[in-house]
Formats: C-alpha cells, sequence, structure tokens
C-alpha cells in the first residue's frame, strides 16, 4: 500500500512586505534583495493571528477540496518551527478548531525540512494500514522570530502554510521514496538562541536579542547548496532515475541561487522546475506544500507525474521525496 495525496491546499495572509517597503526599515535595496535572493514580497499576519489559525484555514479547506467531514481524519501532523505555545502542540489546537473529534496529532520541528519529515512520517501511518485520513500541514509564522532590524534576515522569510490530505492508494500512485538527513552539528549556524531550557526567556534574553533568528547566511548557503543538490541527485540515482523522468521538481523556497543549483545538478529544464520565492519569500516549513498547490491550481500535473521535493534547514535538516501524483 502507498500513500497518496488526494487534496492540496494553502494560506497566505492579506498583509503584505515588499522590497520596497523593507527599504524603508533597514539598510538594503529591492534591486540588492532580488539579485541575491530573488524575492520580491512576501506575506505577514496580522496582530493576533497565529500558526493555528493559518493551518485552521488550509486544513478546512482539505476537508471541502475531498469532500471530507472533520470527523473522518485520524491524524494532523503540523510541521513549524514557530508553534503558538511551547507546551500545547498546534496539531492539538488545530483538531480543535476544525472538529477533528477523532483525530490525534502531534507537530513536527525540522525548521525548513519539516515538511517532508512530516510527509514521510504521514505516508508511512497510511501504509501501515490503521489510517485512512491524514493531514500534513508545513506552517511558519516566521514574522513573530525575524528581527526587522537585521537585514541579513528579516530580507528573506514571510508567513504562510500549506498543506495535503494523504489516503490509502488504490494503485502504484502515491509516495515512492524518499532520503532524510540531519546534522545537528550546524545548529550554531542557523537558531534561535533563546526561549528553550537551554536558554530560557529573561531579561538578559530578551535585551541581546536572543529570541529571533540568527543566521550564518554563507555557511548555510554553503551547506544548502551542496546537500540538496546531493540529496536530490542521490533519490533519483536510487530509484534509477534522470532529470528527463520527472514532471516537476518542487525545492524548498529559501533561495533562487540554490534551487538553481540543486536543478543544474539534476540535469532540470527551467520549465521542470517551479520557483514561487518571488511572491512569498521563505516560509520554511509551508514553501513546499504552498508551492505543490500552485501547481494543482495552474493544472500543471496529471496523473502519473513524477514529482520531487528537496529541502534544507536549520538544525541542520535536509531530505528529498519522490511522489507519483494521482
Amino acid at each position: 500500500m502507498k500513500a497518496k495525496i488526494s487534496a492540496t491546499a494553502k494560506y497566505l495572509p492579506k498583509k503584505t512586505l515588499t522590497n520596497k517597503d523593507l527599504e524603508k526599515m533597514v539598510e538594503t535595496s529591492d534591486e540588492w534583495i532580488l539579485s541575491r535572493t530573488g524575492i520580491e514580497k512576501r506575506h505577514l499576519v496580522e496582530e493576533g493571528e497565529a500558526t493555528s489559525d493559518m493551518c485552521k484555514h488550509v486544513a478546512n479547506e482539505l476537508l471541502r477540496k475531498a469532500n471530507k467531514r472533520p470527523e473522518e481524519i485520524d491524524l494532523i501532523l503540523i510541521a513549524t518551527s514557530t508553534p503558538d505555545f511551547p507546551v500545547v502542540s498546534t496539531a492539538a489546537l488545530v483538531q480543535d478548531k476544525i472538529g477533528a473529534t477523532n483525530a490525534w496529532g502531534y507537530d513536527i520541528v525540522a525548521a525548513c525540512t519539516g515538511f517532508v519529515y512530516a510527509m514521510e512520517t504521514g505516508a508511512k501511518l497510511v501504509e501501515s494500514g490503521k489510517y485512512q485520513n491524514v493531514i500534513v500541514i508545513g506552517a511558519d509564522t516566521m514574522s513573530s522570530i525575524i528581527d526587522y532590524t537585521d537585514r541579513n534576515t528579516c530580507i528573506i522569510f514571510g508567513d504562510g502554510a500549506g498543506g495535503v490530505l494523504l489516503e490509502p492508494s488504490e494503485n502504484d500512485n502515491g509516495v515512492l521514496d524518499s532520503i532524510l538527513c540531519a546534522d545537528g552539528s550546524g545548529e550554531k549556524y542557523l537558531t534561535v538562541p533563546a526561549g528553550g531550557s537551554l536558554n530560557p526567556a529573561s531579561k538578559d534574553t530578551v535585551n541581546k536579542r536572543m529570541h529571533y533568528v540568527y543566521q550564518d547566511g554563507k555557511t548555510v548557503f554553503k551547506f544548502a547548496v551542496k546537500n540538496m543538490a546531493d540529496v536530490s541527485k542521490q533519490i533519483l540515482d536510487n530509484n534509477n532515475l534522470t532529470g528527463e523522468d520527472i514532471k516537476l521538481f518542487i525545492p524548498h523556497q529559501a533561495n533562487k541561487r540554490i534551487i538553481d543549483a540543486a536543478a543544474e545538478r539534476c540535469g532540470l529544464r527551467d520549465d521542470q522546475v517551479l520557483v514561487n520565492i518571488n511572491k512569498y519569500g521563505n516560509t520554511t516549513a509551508g514553501t513546499i506544500p504552498i508551492a505543490l498547490d500552485d501547481a494543482v491550481e495552474e493544472k500543471m500535473l496529471e496523473k502519473g507525474d513524477i514529482l520531487l521535493f528537496a529541502a534544507f534547514g536549520g538544525g541542520f535538516t535536509w531530505g528529498s521525496m519522490l511522489i507519483k501524483w494521482d
């Protein structure tokens, strides 16, 4: 048995922050941001809007598209690094907000690779035969942990959520394979230094601005280019595939140059690569499912198409996944 994607959905907050807006906030320029990242604008939540709220919109849209009742959902997996609360899982909040009274769930923290991690988890649980309807969502409210005086990070990230409904496949279509990796020695290069058990919140951590994302851009870029490209090529080789066999490559939308490097390594043409970083920025765990929903809305996929996902995130985490579209 394989797990297939039976519905996709996304949610982007209405408020936007353009490169021109950022020119007024930090020492940067539209031309500089666009040339180095490919980003033109990003979406930001309204005051009082949290990660669970974005996930609720996605989950309800999945139910509508799949013609499912909330009570039919067995499991909810939320990939996020920005939960509403440190203790209560975002999945539990979403379960309550959509009325999925028969579901259980939990959060998966793997930064930008979180959705691929959650997809692997959800797919294996469907394949076990025990679960029939699994919601998998990648969502992050990055504006809650971004220092908008730090031009190295504030230009990159946006808020957003995307997700899928997984069900048992009646044929060979669905999740075909995955490669998931982690290297915790990378934590010092991309992290939020405070707020956990190592550096609990205090007046000192707040004054030192330790609750915002810190990124060593050059080191992260180097690791991301190599590992995302390598893992994309590796999963193709493992399945005796080449770039010609891939209908669509949906990479994590971190940086246009990283995406280009991974696509080149796999021998992919530009028309095989989905790039939407210009519209949304880096929504971390949300980028791949948001892009997948874009592809569905634009009618880019047909039954039997082979999709390639690839991501790299803080931790470090990285991974790839092959899906045969149903």
